[in-house]
């Protein structure tokens, strides 16, 4: 007799989905507690009308607002303690992540090193350090998304560089997940072509590599493939269109549906991707992009079926070229470059990246596993464009 599976699923995220959402902001803020929240957020973001409003709309209704923007497109340590002593001098009580991936990330993180006397390392992803942290001293969290990729608002963890050796680590803890999250299109409707597409081609990897990866969690896998779809059908109108709303709208919920399901697990695009943003700080989504085609051809031994009756449901023929097929053009379709090049890495830093791949935290994930020698020849495949 088979045994019956185990494993653990989670899903516990608030969502108020839906344009012209963020005019619940304050409430939402109010409703967790929150007096004097922090908003963090990117450089860019801080300069734009519709974070200005934000910050204007909880000082109206009685909050003690402020904003912290000073974060990396690839958030490093530094970024994180400057905002936690912002939060403290500040006297603030709670975060407002908003932006992209990098100031939710770092956000989360802030919120969660508010009250903890360890270093921010001692709380890596690694077995149960999590457990080290003191659950009393994470400040609440609302995550308002202003991309459509990382779904890092509905994640428990934050993507964070440490400089001394350039290495992305995973910061987690259950209780970083955002008590509420904002997710109003309307938000997504600025973000220029290029942004859309590597936003929502990052969408697409954690769709695609939740899917794939081993083990039992049908819920995820059910979640992925809708996310794919999402994706097909809607990414390319937003790309063409960005004031399409209803294509910003599935955008971002592909976005929020591929961050849930990669609880299930990531893989050798992650693996891959990380040291080279870490390294030459090239923008997550696209790096992501990149190496998809690649990484699919690595792994096709052991995902081909899969592959198939994906392709099936997204309305493919039901077979993994075709699925391949798709997603090379897609990303002509989109102005990703075919191969490193395009993201200016040579193989100058081949060996310290093909060291570092195999010790991601993703590349457990990934249903062909990822070596120092594997990984080196995927990096000289996607610079020489071999399929």
């Amino acid at each position: 007799m088979t045994a019956s599976p185990r494993s653990n699923w989670n899903y516990p995220t608030a969502i108020r989905f839906g344009a012209g959402r963020i005019a619940e902001l304050a409430e939402a803020c109010k409703s967790v507690g929150m007096t004097a929240p922090l908003i963090v957020t990117d450089p860019f973001l801080a300069t734009q009308p519709m974070t200005k409003n934000a910050l204007e709309a909880l000082k109206a209704a009685g909050l003690k607002a402020a904003i912290f923007s000073d974060i990396k497109p690839n958030p490093v340590e530094t970024n994180v303690y400057k905002g936690l002593e912002a939060l403290r001098a500040g006297q603030h009580d709670g975060v407002v992540a908003f932006g992209g991936g990098s100031a939710l990330d770092a956000g989360k993180v802030i919120a969660f090193m508010k009250g903890q006397t360890r270093p921010m390392w001692d709380f890596e992803d690694i077995g149960d350090w999590w457990t080290r942290a003191d659950p009393n001293g994470i400040a609440p969290i609302i995550a308002v998304p202003t991309t459509a990729g990382t779904g890092s608002e509905v994640g428990r963890a934050g993507v964070i560089t440490q400089e001394a050796t350039h290495t992305k680590k995973v910061i987690f803890h259950p209780l970083m997940m955002p008590r509420i999250t904002i997710c109003d299109p309307e938000l997504t409707v600025g973000m220029p072509p290029h942004i859309t597409a590597g936003t929502g081609l990052d969408a697409l990897a954690h769709c695609l590599e939740a899917y794939c990866a081993p083990g039992y969690h049908p819920m995820a896998d059910g979640i992925a493939v809708e996310g794919i779809r999402l994706v097909k059908e809607y990414l390319p109108r937003a790309y063409k269109d960005g004031r399409d709303i209803e294509a910003r709208a599935n955008m971002m919920s592909a976005a929020a549906m591929g961050a849930t399901a990669f609880q299930k697990g990531l893989g050798a695009i992650h693996a891959l991707s990380h040291p080279a943003g870490a390294l030459y700080d090239t923008h997550h989504g696209l790096t992501n992009a990149v190496f998809m085609p690649y990484v699919l051809v690595y792994n096709r031994a052991a995902i081909e079926q899969r592959i198939e009756r994906l392709a099936a449901y997204i309305g493919l023929e039901p077979s993994f070229q075709a699925f391949l097929d798709w997603v090379l053009k897609l990303r002509k379709d989109l102005g990703v470059p075919h191969t490193l090049d395009g993201l200016k890495i040579d193989a100058a830093r081949f060996d310290e990246m093909s060291a570092m791949a195999p010790e991601d935290p993703t590349a457990g994930g990934n249903p062909v596993p990822i070596t120092k020698e594997s990984a080196r020849g995927l990096y000289e495949t996607a610079l020489a464009g071999r399929l």
